[in-house]
């Protein structure tokens, strides 16, 4: 396939005085990293980290001119890695990509084999990006309860932060998975489209935010999924069943989060970490054949913002201040 000589980025530039401007460029081939595969990009999805990094944030990157976009989807265009070849439809998730590497809000990305997951059976390239990150940090939670003996015969899950990319698809892949899931939500004007995508029921965030110090509570909820920390993972904790899984995935509200070990020692339950940047390139296969299969949310249309890449810095400014709801995701170019 011809590649052109220059393409459209989204480009996040510093000033002299410390600010950052974001606006869509033509730039040089140059400007990508020499790696083994090259792909055009059809779609992009837009995260949480992607707005820290066009804000300047250092412990998301370090250097710019940059790119921001964790996930992306397309063709491959050039390849030097043998698993590839002109013309493979595949997805790039996590990993640097967006972070130090130049990322998905653009025309085409450069990024190592080990990086690229070709797209499974049953997925478009748009529909990866409705799921990107987002699904995949889900169905991992997922995976990692499961392993740790959660089932749905247990009881309810209850996803926190349930409006956004992560909640939203929790609240989706959990109940594709069998489970009755709970949506805990600070925007009440949410809980129509949560209860439409798969929750039994909502529920304000306060009520799994619990202000006492007793170190254990009644239980509430079988299992959950949290992408708020601080009091409300603490809660969550001290209110989960015997023998049920916590997954933590986020910090919304604090990275910090003050508990005893009573829910661990009289109540069994685990507290799992979901780290989806680097994990296993196996694992990472398995778990999207499954959001291709048996994990795909069956409104995945519901849970979409589809947008131009010249207008992502607006939803950036939205993620930030916590105003988006489901997945944006930029259409960059067509099949």
């Amino acid at each position: 396939m011809e590649i052109p000589k220059t393409y459209r980025a989204l480009v996040v530039r510093e000033n002299d005085d410390g600010t950052f401007v974001k606006s869509t460029e033509e730039v040089g081939f140059e400007f990508l990293p020499d790696n083994d595969v090259v792909i055009k990009v059809h779609y992009a999805a837009l995260n949480y980290k992607d707005a820290l990094s066009a804000s300047g944030h250092r412990g998301i990157t370090k250097k710019y001119p940059h790119t921001p976009g964790v996930d992306a989807s397309g063709v491959v265009v050039r390849s030097r890695d043998d698993r590839y070849a002109p013309g493979d439809a595949v997805i790039v998730t996590s990993y640097d990509l967006g972070m130090n590497t130049k990322g998905g809000f653009a025309e085409y990305i450069s990024v190592p084999g080990d990086w690229v997951i070709a797209l499974p059976a049953g997925l478009s390239l748009r529909e990866a990006m409705v799921i990107g990150t987002g699904g995949f940090t889900a169905a991992l939670a997922l995976h990692k309860m499961e392993a740790g003996g959660q089932h749905p015969d247990m009881g309810e899950i209850v996803v926190t932060g349930a409006g956004g990319g992560v909640g939203s698809m929790a609240v989706a892949v959990f109940k594709a998975a069998g489970y009755k899931v709970i949506a805990s939500s600070g925007k009440t004007e949410h809980y129509p489209w949560l209860k439409k995508i798969g929750a039994k029921h909502c529920v304000n965030r306060e009520e799994v935010r619990d202000e006492s110090e007793k170190p254990l509570l009644r239980p509430r909820w079988a299992g959950a999924v949290d992408t708020v920390g601080g009091k409300t993972l603490t809660t969550l904790l001290k209110a989960c069943g015997r023998n049920g899984n916590v997954a933590a995935c986020g910090l919304v509200a604090s990275p910090k989060f003050d508990t005893t070990v009573y829910p661990f020692i009289l109540n069994g339950v685990n507290l799992l970490g979901i780290e989806s940047a680097e994990t296993p390139r196996k694992v990472r296969q398995e778990i999207w054949k499954r959001l291709a299969g048996d994990l795909k949310p069956p409104l995945i249309e519901e849970m979409q913002h589809i947008t131009t890449l010249e207008k992502i810095p607006d939803y950036m400014d939205d993620i930030l201040e916590g105003e988006t709801s489901g997945r944006v995701v930029a259409h960059i170019a067509d099949a």
